[in-house]
């Protein structure tokens, strides 16, 4: 296996205490794929945020700071899936949030609609696959 092909662990430093206490890593990256694993809205004061446009962009945020730590941006990302707790009574929030992330070259989406997440709180998480490059002009 080539040094491209290694597995390499992505862990932005605000989130060491997940990686270490939950085992999991924020980002996973294989030559030049990144997995981003489900970002929620939870803010540096450890609770969520209230409502559904501020959740997401928190979520979109870390997202963003996940991707840059593995060398990648938002225009990289090709995939995303998102979780909803309240899918068509808050999609046009959600959208009008994540748009702002994405104004173009718009990655492929899933949105699942979901009884629960991590906490009663929540009500999005956000995961994505990027290929790091790609998104260049």
């Amino acid at each position: 296996m080539t040094t491209a092909n290694k597995r390499q662990s992505i862990v932005p430093a605000p989130f060491q205490p997940f990686y270490d206490a939950y085992h999991f890593s924020p980002a996973t990256r294989v030559g030049d794929t990144i997995w981003v694993s489900g970002q929620v809205g939870i803010g540096a004061d450890m609770k969520p945020a209230e409502g559904m446009r501020a959740q997401a962009q928190i979520a979109f945020e870390c997202l963003k700071g996940i991707l840059e730590t593995a060398g990648a941006s938002l225009a990289d990302v090709v995939e995303l899936t998102t979780f909803h707790t309240d899918l068509r009574g808050e999609m046009e929030a959600f959208a009008a949030v994540k748009d702002a992330y994405f104004p173009d070259r718009y990655p492929s989406w899933t949105a699942v609609g979901v009884t629960q997440l991590a906490l009663p709180e929540f009500c999005v998480e956000v995961r994505a696959v990027a290929v790091a490059g790609s998104g260049k002009s």
